[in-house]
C-alpha cells in the first residue's frame, strides 16, 4: 500500500474481527459518507437561534434556503474543500454528494448547465476524496404538485435536461468517481416523471432518495398518494440494493421489514436528525430485519463517523433505557457494538457508492496506536475503544486507493484549503 512500511507488519480489521500481529499499526476501513448536502458546512452552526416557538426542519430550511441563493461555483468549490478535507481528517474516505444547487439564483442555468457539479467535481479531486455525485431531479414544491417557490428554482430541472445533465457528468467517470441519480423526495418528484427517469437509468446506476424524515412529510403523503411514503415507493418503483434511502426514520414494522427484504440501503444521519429535530430510527428492529444501512453527516453540523456512530447507538439506549444495543445477529453475531457498527458501514459502502469491493479495499484508516485511549487495548476492545472513548480524533493515517491522503492527522493541503475557505466564508456572509 502506497506510503505504508513494507516491513511493517498490521494488524487489519475485517467484518470477521482483528488479522495480524496485534502489536502492530491498526487498520480499519475507510468510512463512506452515504449523504452530504456540502454547500451546508457553511452555514453549519448559523441555525441555531430560536425563530419560532414550533422550530422544526421546516423553519430551519428558510434559513437554508437563504444561504443557498449566495453560492457561485467558486464559492462551492471552496467550501466543498473545506468539508472533503475534514473529511478525509476524520475517517471517511468516500462521499456521496446529494447535489441540487444546479442553476443560478434566479434559476436560469449558467453557460455550461454542470458548472456547479464540476465544482464539486474538482473539489473531490482535488482533495483526494473518492466520490459518488448525485445530481438531483426537483420538480415540485409538494405532494400536490405545486410549482417550485422562488427560492427553490435554482434546485429544479425537468426531466429532459436532467437527463442531459447525467450523460455529460457521466462522461467524467473515473477511478474515483461515480455519478448516479438521485430523486431529491417523492414530494419534489411526481410519479411519472419518477418513473420516466429511473426507466432511462443504466442498469448499474446508483439512487438515492430522502424519504420519509418528519412526520409532516408521511401525514402528507398519506393524504395525497394514499400510503405512508416508504411503502408507497416499494410498491411503485423497482427498489433493490442499488437503492439508498436517506432517513426513512418514520417506518412502521411492515416498513421496516419490507425495506430490510428489499436490500436497499438506509442513510442515517443521526447528528443531523437530532439537530432539526426529526426523530430517531429504528435501529433494532431494523437489525434484527437484516437490513443493510450506513451513516452520513447530510448538514455537517458534525463531520464525524465516530460521532454519528456513536449516537446513532445512544440515542437507541435513550428509547429503551438499557445499554449495548447495536449488537449483531444471526451467524456471525458479535456482542461487541464498536464492532457491528464498523460492520454496517462496511457492509453498505459498495452497494451505495457503486464502487467495487476492490477499489474500496485501497481506503483505509490508519488508527494513532500511541495514543492514551488505546493503552493496553486488545483485539477485543480495540474497536468499542475507538468509537466510544472521548473527542480526540484517533485517526492518523488515511489512504484513499492507497494513496495517502492525511498523514499524522493533517490533510496534505489543509492550510491553503482553510484560507480559501475563510475567504469564501466571509465574502459569503458580507451584506
Amino acid at each position: 500500500m502506497a506510503g505504508m512500511n513494507a516491513d511493517t507488519p498490521n494488524s487489519v480489521w475485517t467484518p470477521q474481527g482483528w488479522r495480524g500481529d496485534a502489536s502492530a499499526e491498526r487498520i480499519v476501513p475507510g468510512i463512506a459518507n452515504l449523504h452530504s448536502h456540502a454547500f451546508q458546512r457553511a452555514m453549519a452552526g448559523m441555525a441555531e437561534r430560536q425563530t419560532d416557538p414550533a422550530d422544526s426542519f421546516w423553519t430551519w430550511r428558510e434559513t437554508m434556503y437563504r444561504f443557498a441563493a449566495r453560492f457561485t461555483p467558486e464559492a462551492l468549490y471552496a467550501v466543498a474543500a473545506q468539508l472533503y478535507a475534514e473529511m478525509l481528517e476524520a475517517g471517511y474516505t468516500s462521499v456521496c454528494e446529494f447535489h441540487y444547487l444546479h442553476h443560478a439564483p434566479d434559476g436560469r442555468p449558467y453557460a455550461d448547465p454542470a458548472a456547479m457539479s464540476r465544482a464539486l467535481i474538482a473539489a473531490a479531486r482535488d482533495t483526494g476524496i473518492r466520490m459518488t455525485l448525485l445530481p438531483v431531479l426537483y420538480m415540485t414544491g409538494g405532494f400536490d404538485e405545486r410549482p417550485l417557490g422562488e427560492r427553490q428554482r435554482r434546485f429544479g430541472h425537468q426531466v429532459d435536461g436532467y437527463l442531459r445533465l447525467l450523460d455529460t457528468l457521466r462522461a467524467q467517470q473515473n477511478a474515483r468517481l461515480r455519478v448516479g441519480c438521485c430523486l431529491h423526495s417523492l414530494r419534489a418528484v411526481p410519479p411519472a416523471p419518477m418513473r420516466e427517469v429511473l426507466a432511462a437509468l443504466p442498469a448499474d446506476s446508483r439512487v438515492h432518495v430522502h424519504i420519509a424524515e418528519q412526520v409532516a412529510e408521511v401525514e402528507d403523503c398519506v393524504a395525497v398518494r394514499g400510503a405512508r411514503p416508504v411503502r408507497w415507493l416499494l410498491d411503485n418503483a423497482p427498489v433493490d440494493e442499488r437503492w439508498t434511502l436517506v432517513h426513512a426514520t418514520h417506518l412502521d414494522q411492515n416498513e421496516v421489514r419490507d425495506t430490510a427484504r428489499s436490500g436497499a440501503t438506509v442513510a442515517i444521519c443521526t447528528t443531523t436528525e437530532a439537530n432539526l429535530g426529526d426523530g430517531l430510527f429504528p435501529l433494532r428492529d431494523y437489525l434484527e430485519a437484516g437490513g443493510c444501512w450506513g451513516v452520513g453527516s447530510d448538514s455537517h453540523i458534525s463531520v464525524s463517523p465516530v460521532e454519528e456512530l456513536r449516537w446513532l447507538e445512544y440515542g437507541q439506549r435513550l428509547i429503551a433505557r438499557r445499554r449495548n444495543i447495536a449488537v449483531s445477529v444471526g451467524a456471525d453475531a458479535s456482542d461487541s457494538v464498536g464492532e457491528t457498527l464498523l460492520r454496517g458501514v462496511a457492509a453498505s459502502a459498495q452497494r451505495s457508492t457503486g464502487f467495487d469491493a476492490a477499489a474500496l479495499a485501497g481506503d483505509t484508516l490508519r488508527l494513532d496506536r500511541d495514543a492514551p485511549a488505546f493503552a493496553g487495548a486488545t483485539d477485543a476492545d480495540y474497536v468499542d475503544r475507538w468509537l466510544f472513548s472521548g473527542n480526540r480524533n484517533l485517526v492518523r493515517d488515511v489512504f484513499v486507493g492507497g494513496e495517502r491522503v492525511v498523514a499524522d492527522g493533517r490533510h496534505r493541503d489543509r492550510d491553503a484549503i482553510a484560507r480559501r475557505y475563510g475567504e469564501t466564508l466571509r465574502a459569503l456572509l458580507a451584506d
